[in-house]
């Protein structure tokens, strides 16, 4: 249920329905918006009688939430949310591109991708320190040393970092370093990370698992927004499908259907769906179409020698092709 309070409501009123809530052996969420506070009710087993509420002093209406995903749903925050990032901002229309390797093999090939990715307009320099593999053999990443890197490529270039978590011990190295905590889709259902990641206090990135539903996802981020922590970007990045023309299937229709579901603003990774090289910037550009708030792109000066993913990373000169036709999509609203 969302309480929804009087626009005049003073700090008292809102307190009572908070201490009301909790009293009644619930959870309260305040949840500030525009013009006036609303208060959702969490960890309810079953629904809540409204007439509990709205005679008490501010309280305007008592509003059922009919989704399990509470905190994720448009039904408890109407308005688009916004993640304010230093110098940035994410969501409601602010377009940011995260681009770079899939994963960190040195400080030289950082930073040259950095370098050409941010000259090109990229906001957020994407890549792996930690990488989860189907193969046990497969590069898994550098580790520690890739974190430093990392912190290297935001000091030169000024680009902040988005970079994977894979467990607890990654995951609290991860949050003293990057500015985005990403969350991969083979640990979308992680959920004891998912409550790390929502404890850290720092934008997450939850992408999309590879089976998962529309509502198993927003559930995995409901897990995180439950720990208090509202800093949450759903990512797109493919499901499996039938037939070998690409690794997954794009599920665009997910960009204006979580739109319609959730506040949570949405983004779009066309290299691992694609799989290869030629598919990328035509997803891109379909994913733009479709009304995303940004894009995560793989970029690789030598790809040829790349130790993952080499086959779906753009070079840089494609790269920068691509970011001019995405800002011909997409005129303005850029951060």
């Amino acid at each position: 249920m969302l309480i929804v309070m009087d626009k005049d409501a003073t700090a008292e009123q809102i307190a009572a329905v908070v201490a009301k809530i909790e009293t009644l052996g619930y959870a309260a969420q305040p949840i500030p918006g525009g013009e006036r506070v609303a208060i959702g009710i969490l960890r309810n087993p079953r629904s809540v009688d409204p007439a509990l509420f709205l005679d008490m002093p501010g309280v305007v209406q008592a509003i059922p939430v009919s989704r399990p995903y509470k905190l994720v749903s448009r039904e408890m925050k109407r308005e688009d949310t916004i993640l304010h990032l230093p110098g940035l901002e994410v969501g409601r229309g602010r377009f940011v591109v995260m681009a770079g390797p899939c994963g960190v093999e040195s400080e030289t090939q950082a930073l040259t991708i950095a370098r050409a990715v941010k000259a090109a307009g990229a906001q957020i320099f994407r890549g792996g320190a930690y990488k989860p593999r189907t193969s046990p053999y497969s590069y898994q990443g550098l580790g520690k040393p890739g974190l430093k890197i990392l912190k290297k490529v935001r000091e030169e270039t000024g680009l902040l970092i988005v970079t994977e978590a894979v467990d607890a011990e990654s995951l609290k190295l991860v949050a003293e370093c990057a500015d985005i905590i990403q969350i991969g889709a083979r640990n979308m259902q992680n959920f004891t990370l998912l409550r790390r990641a929502g404890q850290s206090g720092k934008p997450v990135l939850l992408k999309r698992g590879m089976y998962a539903t529309l509502e198993e996802w927003l559930m995995a981020a409901e897990y995180i927004m439950a720990e208090g922590n509202p800093q949450v970007i759903l990512c797109e990045r493919g499901v499996r499908g039938i037939g070998e023309h690409s690794r997954y299937l794009l599920d665009l229709s997910m960009v204006p259907v979580v739109r319609r579901e959730s506040h949570l603003p949405i983004v779009v990774d066309p290299s691992h769906a694609a799989g290869r090289r030629d598919l990328v910037s035509p997803l891109a550009r379909a994913a733009v179409a479709a009304g995303c708030d940004g894009l995560l792109i793989e970029v690789h000066h030598e790809p040829e020698k790349a130790l993952s993913d080499g086959a779906q990373s753009l070079y840089p000169h494609q790269f920068s092709v691509l970011m001019q036709d995405i800002k011909t999509l997409r005129p303005g609203n850029w951060p």
